[in-house]
């Protein structure tokens, strides 16, 4: 892996054209809220109304989908997505494909929990 950019086997995995998937070495690291609401920053969304409640499942997938599939830092993710979490809903995101590639293919876990 280089820099934030996941390359695996030569592949790199994309988020979007031109902005490659970024994925934290292990799921363990992401030591995200469980609880409350969180205000994301511009940067991952351009929106007036960046907060989300994490009781409501809907927001707290909103949330996720966004996070994963805008971030360049692995910062984000340790800061805002939370492993448990993210392992419970995997199944539910809506993800582009090549997010939720780059995130089975570093951990298999989440691809055995789909």
């Amino acid at each position: 892996m280089r820099g934030n950019t996941t390359t695996l086997a030569s592949v790199t995995y994309l988020a979007r054209p031109g902005r490659p998937a970024v994925v934290t070495r292990t799921v363990g690291e992401l030591t995200g809220p469980t609880q409350g609401v969180v205000e994301l920053p511009l940067r991952l969304m351009w929106s007036p109304d960046r907060t989300f409640d994490l009781a409501d499942p809907d927001q707290l997938l909103w949330m996720y989908e966004n996070v994963l599939r805008e971030t360049t830092r692995c910062a984000d993710l340790r800061q805002l997505i939370n492993g448990a979490v993210l392992r419970r809903v995997w199944p539910d995101l809506n993800l582009p494909h090549g997010v939720r590639r780059a995130w089975e293919s570093r951990h298999p876990i989440l691809r055995q929990v789909a």
